[in-house]
């Protein structure tokens, strides 16, 4: 009976550690602020994809020249992906559709996007999506620019 609530105490101590290390990891990343919840699906196919899968939650900062993207449901201090400023193109926005509604967080825009000739896609709120633009947008000077 000891050595059960010795083992069930343990596993709530590490679970209690866990939570703490995920929550101080997101306030870590939010601390320089510029940051807002994106969604991002890696390598999307030519032809929209509704079917939901590939998206991956995430936290999305501004960083100089950068937007660096972190999965929500990680440990890792590191950025999942770093998108440069110069080498995003904007190809369009939509409406999640089918699945994807599911997927995405309610208010959800998805933005099609080629970066380094990788398609990506964005999903974020529409208060994020324009100050996402603006950030493209306010590239400095002689910087290519191209939002749809």
């Amino acid at each position: 009976m000891v050595l059960a609530l010795t083992v069930c105490g343990i596993v709530v101590a590490l679970v209690v550690l866990a939570l703490f290390v995920f929550g101080l990891r997101r306030r870590l990343i939010q601390r320089s602020g510029g940051t807002f919840d994106c969604s991002l699906r890696w390598d999307v196919p030519e032809k929209a994809d509704t079917s939901g899968k590939g998206w991956s939650y995430g936290v999305a900062r501004y960083n100089g020249d950068r937007i660096e993207w972190y999965r929500v449901f990680s440990y890792a201090y590191r950025p999942r992906r770093v998108l440069e400023r110069a080498a995003i193109e904007v190809a369009g926005r939509r409406l999640p559709e089918g699945e994807e509604e599911l997927a995405l967080l309610s208010d959800a825009v998805v933005l099609t996007c080629l970066h380094r000739g990788t398609r990506l896609e964005l999903a974020m709120s529409e208060d994020a999506l324009t100050g996402f633009l603006a950030w493209l947008e306010a590239a400095p000077p002689g910087q290519r620019v191209n939002v749809a």
